[in-house]
């Protein structure tokens, strides 16, 4: 693990990348140098804020893998963003578009499920991200507005778009659980890191700092790739959980096209059968319609009177509820 060094910090945020394991990288050598967290998250914040929009979301998403993995080995990093992290939301949130502004709201979402903070500092980022916005009265024509433009059968979560769901499981092909290298490197980790009953055999000082150093490594690694499949599993929660709303809504919208199919095929049967009563032979209808039989009986007479097949005559200003006149 190289030594800490303010310089040393500043390379590295520089060096940061939007990838995984970029991100993780750094987390670790971070955590582990956690006595120095007050001046780390001093740098952090000065170089997010000269850091160019387009890397000011991994930032956060450095801040967000130290604060949650650094909770295990003490609190200092957790109180240490406290002060700046409300700041930094708002200044990511001002230069980013709605795309990053959803990447925000899943680590607050994260962050609110986990009680990674207090209530009065959740709400503070909320603000921060979303700004006050406060539900405004409406007028009844605005309301009904939006209960004509509004399915009865609408969900009120939007489902998630195909090209989010294609991308979610491209992302996982490449998944930490999935990485055959990293698995072999486990396991070929050596004994001596495994069995404790081998301490035995330190002699010196020379080979106790080598089984440290060897130790050091191993936790490391095992440390790295417990942080990437503890983002696989949020990641796979996460698509879970469009899947299940992608699913919900298309059986919505089935259950709803099936529903206009059933109303057209009955009045296309009472259609049917008009027509054929109208064309045939001259006849009268010694029926009064009333409910749904009026209705479609209305859409047949409406489409009657554009023909005018012979010997049809309607009464003007006739309702489904006259009776229908064939001399």
């Amino acid at each position: 693990m190289s030594a800490f060094s303010e310089a040393a910090l500043e390379r590295k945020l520089s060096e940061l990348s939007n990838s995984q394991q970029s991100v993780q990288t750094l987390s670790l050598w971070l955590i582990h140098h956690r006595k120095h967290s007050a001046l780390i998250v001093s740098v952090w914040e000065r170089e997010l804020r000269k850091a160019k929009s387009n890397r000011k979301l991994t930032f956060l998403y450095l801040a967000n893998d130290v604060i949650q993995n650094s909770k295990r080995k003490g609190p200092e990093f957790t109180k240490d963003f406290a002060p700046v992290i409300v700041e930094a939301f708002k200044h990511v949130s001002s230069e980013s578009d709605e795309s990053c502004k959803k990447h925000l709201g899943r680590v607050l979402s994260i962050w609110e499920e986990r009680s990674v903070y207090e209530n009065d500092v959740l709400e503070q980022l909320r603000q921060a991200l979303y700004g006050d916005r406060k539900v405004r009265k409406r007028t009844y024509e605005q309301i009904k507005v939006d209960e004509n433009n509004c399915s009865p059968r609408s969900s009120p979560t939007d489902p998630p778009q195909t090209t989010d769901l294609i991308r979610a499981l491209q992302e996982l092909e490449n998944a930490a659980s999935g990485d055959a290298a990293v698995h072999q490197r486990i396991a070929s980790l050596p004994v001596e890191v495994q069995d404790v009953s081998l301490l035995d055999r330190i002699t010196d000082k020379e080979s106790g700092e080598q089984l440290s150093k060897m130790v050091d490594d191993a936790c490391m690694l095992l440390a790295d790739y417990n942080g990437r499949l503890a983002a696989e599993i949020d990641d796979r929660k996460q698509l879970t959980r469009m899947l299940s709303d992608f699913l919900r809504c298309q059986k919505e919208f089935l259950a709803e096209k099936e529903h206009k199919l059933e109303i057209v095929s009955g009045r296309l049967q009472i259609l049917k059968h008009v027509l054929t009563g109208c064309f045939a032979v001259p006849w009268s209808l010694p029926k009064r319609l009333t409910g749904r039989e009026a209705d479609h009986f209305i859409i047949c007479l409406n489409f009657i009177r554009r023909f005018r097949p012979a010997g049809f005559v309607c009464p003007d200003g006739g309702t489904s509820h006259q009776m229908l006149v064939l001399v």
